[in-house]
């Protein structure tokens, strides 16, 4: 759609007009009447004007701009619920108006004064006095006017003829008829519609918003015989009209432009109390998504590790130029105050649990038709809610399945789906995570909650924060175009909607950068609990630092720095500062690090957030020991690897992203052809040395990056296999039970770390369990339990020998002095 009332029509207005200076002396005076000069069509301009000087600046510039033959009228457009006084000149204009009149909103636009570097932000002092300077005080306006007449600028919306607005009411109301109430009310719409876009091209791309969306949406027909539809299935005391208006109005926006500009502002001032003020973005993915969001709606779905996501998101957006999209976020987040200023700057706060209201689940995915329609953008987390692992959680489905209906019901040609990787080098929120791992419970969000994490936030520096914008996934070419067979079949479109989602997810896993952070701690964590000099520490990085290079692995620029010993004591420095999860150990000759027993489960956060560079290389690890376990020599041996694989993907699935079991494969052949040689003759050879085929392959990585998840695993199926009582689980006492079981095998070293030992880690064993029909009822359960349970301890100990053989080549890359006695301890005998 155009900036036009209606449809374009930039060049409809004529020459040679004339205005009547007799304008009204206050925002609610009388019409503006001139005689034109034959035309009798002439003009229809809706003024939307507020004070006396609003109407002084609006009646100078129709006298200097509007020319037509005809008459020239000037109506005050009012304001949504404004006089019906207002509304019911319009309408009697409208009727005695011909086919050829030109309609044309107007209103006076105002800005902040202009900085010295040409930018127009909200200033200090203006909060300090309370000074909207998008909206200035009566009194102020002359003043304003007549020093800085820059600030003041008559806007107006692209004009359109009568007859071109009554096709566009029939296109939009099914070819229902325009009485002259509803049709001036469209005409009233489309004037502030008109307006809002022509106002985007004086205040800049980042202030598009729409408004009267919830009057647009009820005024729809299509809507509206949604609503009686449903009536009829749940009666009309479930869904009618009134309610569904409340809904509209509370998931609407209503957007304002001094929170557009405050919003993201206050948000900056947030995470730079704790962070560098520079988010590291790459410009070249910034102009591709530039490309994108002028072809297409999008939908922005980022990850969720922090609090403070969703404000590095909008500020990036915001001070690149972009519009905020509409955010959804939970109505937990709407207390006090937050909400209504959250609101104006397009956030939407959702119920969070709606799943037997019908009629809300209804006008929440006709709310998001309708803004896909309009080529509004939207954004939510896809995970829906944050990881408290470090690592990506499965994605949500709800929200993407309504905008997903809105593009196969053929409302917009496409939507962008814009993956968002956003993280961290720190955060203060670990030790809040590790609390919820230990069964902790969720702090409240309220004034407290909010002043105790922006105070958390200032506590120290953590580093840089990394937003990445990977390549858009296109919705037509996962689903296939509008109406098509997708459309229709449910089952196919669940599948595809999933395989939509993990690719959107697999994109932001992709482009996420390492960091020194995720690094060091993964070193220290394989150290489990030992010291290590800054030296071992560079040296057992190195490895690890060309596998990355070799991959092509993203990294932030500060990676570099690990090559030398000074960048690897600042990134350590870092981690030992404050609340850091690193121990610095003041020795008599040496500095030695280390993350002690009661630090692992923060630092473990860190760790999972590179998980997923080495996820591939680890599943082969282990499944060249169980391959080498239970397969002969030759063929079968090779054959026994890929199931290994293919067993390994499944056990993983709750906690990992995988490609498609094709492209799987071909990755996992991609990952095993980076060693030297043909492995597959290799591991199927009579003589293969189990131990040469693993330290030939390293870094290893298998040991200190699945084994924790493995042994939580079997941590919840040993408790399973001793719980002999029928009938339904009590998953709470399983977990409880759990932890009290990890606490034990921790004190008795039958577990590698505490990492294991986790709430959040025993939930997704109980729904690995679940998925393999292990808690399902019947007498044979403690069988399947401890098959189950037999399985993960067949893994353990293909990572046994995988630890050892990383042992042995930590050793000799760090305490060469100590590799023969490593040497000696290794077991003889079948591998």
């Amino acid at each position: 759609m155009s900036d036009s009332i209606a449809a374009p029509a930039p060049d409809a207005a004529a020459d040679n007009a004339t205005t009547d200076n007799a304008a009204a002396d206050s925002a609610a005076g009388p019409d503006v009447v001139a005689a034109g000069s034959g035309d009798a069509s002439g003009a229809l301009v809706f003024a939307e004007f507020h004070t006396p000087v609003e109407v002084r600046l609006v009646r100078a510039w129709v006298a200097e701009n509007v020319h037509v033959d005809g008459h020239i009228r000037v109506l005050t457009l009012p304001r949504r619920g404004g006089p019906s006084r207002e509304a019911d000149r319009i309408a009697d204009a409208i009727a005695q108006a011909g086919p050829g009149t030109l309609l044309m909103p107007v209103h006076v636009t105002w800005l902040p004064a202009e900085h010295e570097n040409g930018t127009r932000p909200i200033r200090v002092r203006d909060l300090v006095r309370l000074h909207n300077p998008y909206r200035p005080p009566s009194r102020a306006q002359a003043g304003i006017a007549r020093r800085e007449p820059d600030r003041a600028r008559v806007v107006a919306g692209t004009p359109a003829t009568l007859a071109t607005l009554r096709e566009r009411f029939a296109e939009t109301h099914s070819g229902a008829e325009a009485t002259p109430e509803s049709f001036s009310r469209f005409v009233i719409r489309r004037a502030h519609l008109s307006l809002e876009r022509a106002d985007g091209r004086v205040l800049g791309p980042q202030f598009k918003a729409p408004k009267l969306v919830a009057d647009e949406i009820l005024a729809q027909s299509r809507f509206r015989a949604g609503v009686a539809e449903l009536a009829t299935e749940i009666g009309p005391d479930k869904a009618n009209l009134e309610s569904a208006e409340e809904i509209l109005n509370e998931l609407a926006t209503g957007w304002g432009r001094a929170s557009v500009d405050l919003v993201p502002r206050l948000q900056r001032k947030v995470f730079e109390r704790g962070f560098d003020k520079d988010v590291d973005v790459i410009p070249e993915e910034l102009e591709r998504l530039r490309a994108t969001t002028s072809t297409k709606p999008v939908i922005f779905l980022w990850s969720h590790r922090s609090n403070l996501d969703s404000g590095v998101f909008l500020v990036t957006l915001h001070e690149n130029g972009f519009p905020l999209p509409h955010l959804f976020a939970g109505i937990n987040m709407a207390f006090g105050p937050m909400g209504p200023v959250l609101r104006r700057a397009g956030f939407i706060f959702i119920r969070r649990a709606f799943g037997d209201d019908a009629l809300y689940k209804y006008v929440l995915r006709e709310f998001i038709g309708y803004l896909s329609e309009k080529r509004f953008n939207l954004s939510w987390s896809i995970e829906g809610t944050r990881s408290r692992t470090g690592k990506m959680l499965p994605p949500k489905l709800g929200l993407l399945s309504y905008s997903a209906d809105a593009y196969l019901q053929g409302r917009t040609d496409d939507v962008a789906l814009q993956p968002v990787s956003i993280s961290f080098d720190q955060l203060h929120e670990i030790t809040e995570y590790a609390d919820y791992a230990r069964g902790g419970k969720k702090a409240a969000e309220g004034f407290s909650w909010l002043y105790n994490f922006v105070k958390a936030q200032g506590a120290r520096q953590y580093g840089k924060v990394y937003v990445r914008f990977p390549e858009p996934v296109s919705m037509r070419e996962m689903l296939g175009p509008p109406n098509g067979p997708i459309a229709t079949d449910e089952a196919a479109h669940r599948l595809a909607l999933q395989k939509m989602a993990f690719e959107v997810a697999w994109r932001i896993n992709e482009a996420m950068p390492v960091t020194p952070t995720a690094l060091v701690t993964t070193v220290l964590l394989g150290a489990q609990g030992v010291g290590l000099t800054s030296e071992q520490i560079l040296n057992g990085i190195q490895g690890t630092l060309r596998y990355f290079e070799r991959r092509k692995v993203p990294r932030a620029a500060s990676m570099a720095s690990l090559t030398t010993i000074a960048g690897v004591e600042k990134t350590l420095r870092a981690l030992s500062t404050g609340d850091g999860p690193v121990t610095r150990v003041d020795g008599a000759r040496d500095v030695v690090w280390l993350i002690e027993k009661d630090d692992q489960l923060r630092a473990t956060f860190y760790r999972n957030s590179l998980i997923h560079t080495v996820l591939l290389k680890s599943i082969c690890e282990i499944a060249l020991v169980l391959a080498a376990r239970t397969a002969p020599p030759g063929p079968a041996r090779v054959d026994a690897f890929w199931a290994s694989t293919e067993r390994l993907r499944d056990l993983l699935k709750f906690e990992f992203y995988f490609k498609d079991r094709a492209e799987f494969r071909r990755l996992i052949g991609a990952e095993m052809d980076l060693g030297e040689g043909d492995w597959r003759v290799q591991i199927a050879a009579p003589e293969a040395d189990l131990h040469q085929i693993l330290s030939e392959r390293r870094p290893l990585t298998a040991a200190f990056t699945l084994r924790p998840f493995f042994e939580a695993y079997e941590i919840v199926a040993d408790v399973l296999a001793h719980h002999d009582e029928a009938g339904p689980l009590d998953r709470g006492a399983i977990k409880k039970e759990a932890l009290a079981l990890g606490d034990q095998f921790l004190a008795q070293q039958r577990i590698s770390s505490a990492e294991p030992v986790s709430a959040l880690l025993f939930e997704t064993a109980l729904q690995l369990a679940d998925n393999q029909g292990v808690l399902a009822e019947g007498p044979d359960r403690l069988e399947r339990a401890t098959a189950f349970r037999a399985e993960l301890l067949e893994i353990l100990g293909a990572l046994d020998l995988v630890q050892r053989v990383t042992r042995e080549v930590f050793i000799e890359t760090v305490f060469p002095e100590r590799l023969g006695a490593a040497r000696r301890e290794r077991p003889t005998g079948a591998p």
